[in-house]
């Protein structure tokens, strides 16, 4: 299926759509201020080893010196200096190879020295007062691979069935190795390159050399505290990891960019440059195809469809709940038919909302109850045929006997409703309040307590209007109940700053 994808750029934030049919498939966001040193290469210089913490300081030319641990240094930096020992094979691969490793066994103020310059790579963000945490040991992720440029391992994610380990490994042994037989490099394949074309494979090993071999020639011009490679924006990986045969153009709304991502692809996907467009329209690109609106309904509970039905979304953090309801939808000659073609319009709907949302993780789909087999196979047939356009990986079963579906997606980044919103300060994320009324007879207890406690002459209640209002009207005869009871008078004050489930109760 043909898609189109639409990249809005602002200093402080790039949004990224993803459009098939007129559709928005999939958002991405990447702001400025959030996007961290995580992945970045720098040339180092070391400016103060500490044989006491075998750690070592390093100037990378930000405002704190970054820190280097001993474990951390680069394997071939050790393996001048101690023997190699065998590594133990991977757990269910038996006949794989045993790879030699470095034994660290020396001192760090062995091995480095101030003043010394260090290729480094950050593994961890600055936070307060501590710098950046790095490793010599470099590592660079394409879409398919890692790219580990000193070792020669090929390693597979432990999350890739043990059966296919053996024959991915040696695939990419094959399509890595070198003409004139030099060292080619360590790959670790990732979870996503499972069912990966040799092509695609090919393709993901020339972008991670040519990467390396451009910042290898950085290094040896540039002067130490220099950064060496940034990690790709998201713009960027966007041209690695969403751009394929299907896409039809890539529109930016920012001519600066678009030039600079445009020299980015003519160095290392050629074939993306002529999907590139400068997008210099009078409304704003995401107007076209309505995608703010997409996205403001993306963080709302209720999902209509067409039909007149709708679905019902709840996150948690161990799972998302999708509910299906018929609502409004009467239009099939009977309730059986309405049911199963409710449920067969829910079943691509969900499909997109789980892309849309980035909702990972347990998702169960509550269908609306079938009686026939027939319709129960139909909506489970066609809820697979959608799932499978999803470039996450899904897994899905079938109905259990409850009548549920259960389902997992692989979570690859924060669902969109955590980057773009937060816990409400009134309810506390819980999506509803205690009723006014509920928090006029915590009052009432409140104050109970406090009498027995304490002696003052006056209580004064401060809490917001609708409870006031409240007070002096339905509870008007339980507050001055009260205050006979315990013979103190009891006073009002409406805030208007206060939400309705906070008050506070003053001693006067």
């Amino acid at each position: 299926m043909s898609q189109d994808i639409l990249i809005n750029w602002s200093p402080q934030e790039t949004r990224v759509a993803v459009v098939e049919q007129g559709a928005v498939q999939e958002v991405h966001l990447e702001r400025t201020l959030e996007r961290g040193l995580v992945g970045n290469i720098y040339l180092g210089k070391v400016s103060r080893v500490l044989p006491g913490m075998q750690s070592a300081f390093i100037d990378i030319g930000l405002d704190r010196a970054a820190f280097l641990h001993v474990a951390d240094l680069m394997p071939n930096i050790q393996a001048k200096h101690a023997p190699a020992r065998p590594t133990e094979p991977e757990a269910g691969g038996a006949s794989a190879p045993k790879v030699l490793t470095p034994n660290p066994v020396l001192p760090i103020e062995r091995q480095i020295f101030e003043g010394q310059a260090l290729m480094v790579q950050v593994l961890k963000d600055p936070i307060g007062t501590k710098g950046a945490r790095l490793t010599a040991q470099i590592s660079i992720a394409g879409r398919l691979l890692v790219f580990l440029p000193q070792d020669n391992h090929v390693g597979v994610s432990q999350k890739i069935p043990p059966a296919q380990r053996e024959a991915l490994r040696q695939r990419v042994t094959q399509l890595a190795a070198l003409p004139d037989g030099s060292p080619s490099g360590g790959f670790i394949l990732r979870t996503n390159a499972e069912d990966a074309s040799d092509e695609e494979l090919r393709d993901d090993i020339a972008y991670l050399r040519k990467t390396w071999l451009r910042i290898k020639e950085a290094a040896t011009r540039q002067p130490p505290a220099t950064l060496l490679h940034e990690d790709l924006n998201l713009m960027q990986r966007v041209l690695r990891d969403l751009v394929g045969a299907q896409t039809q153009s890539i529109r930016i709304d920012s001519r600066e960019q678009h030039g600079l991502l445009t020299g980015f692809a003519q160095e290392f996907m050629p074939d993306t440059v002529a999907k590139l467009q400068h997008y210099s329209g009078e409304r704003p690109i995401f107007d076209l195809f309505h995608i703010d609106d997409d996205i403001a309904r993306a963080l709302s509970r209720r999902v209509d469809l067409k039909s007149g039905g709708y679905l019902v979304i709840d996150q948690t953090e161990a799972l998302t709940t999708v509910d299906v309801n018929t609502g409004g939808f009467v239009g099939a000659r009977n309730f059986d038919d309405t049911v199963f073609r409710t449920n067969l319009e829910a079943a691509q709907a969900i499909a997109r909302q789980l892309r849309l949302r980035n909702l990972g993780g347990i998702v169960i789909v509550d269908f609306i109850d079938m009686t026939r087999e027939d319709h129960r196979e139909a909506v489970l047939t066609e809820f697979r045929k959608q799932l499978a356009r999803d470039r996450v990986k899904t897994m899905i079963g079938g109905f259990s006997q409850l009548g549920l579906v259960e389902m997992t997606r692989k979570r690859t980044r924060e669902s969109l409703a955590h980057m773009l919103s937060e816990p409400c300060e009134a309810c506390g994320g819980k999506g509803e309040v205690k009723t006014a009324r509920s928090v006029c007879y915590d009052i009432l207890r409140e104050i109970l307590r406090e009498a027995r406690a304490f002696n003052p002459r006056e209580f004064r209640v401060v809490a917001s209007p609708k409870v006031v209002e409240l007070f002096l009207d339905e509870e008007r005869a339980h507050l001055a109940g009260l205050s006979d009871f315990i013979g103190k008078p009891i006073s009002l004050q409406a805030e208007s700053s206060m939400n309705q489930e906070q008050y506070d109760i003053v001693l006067l």
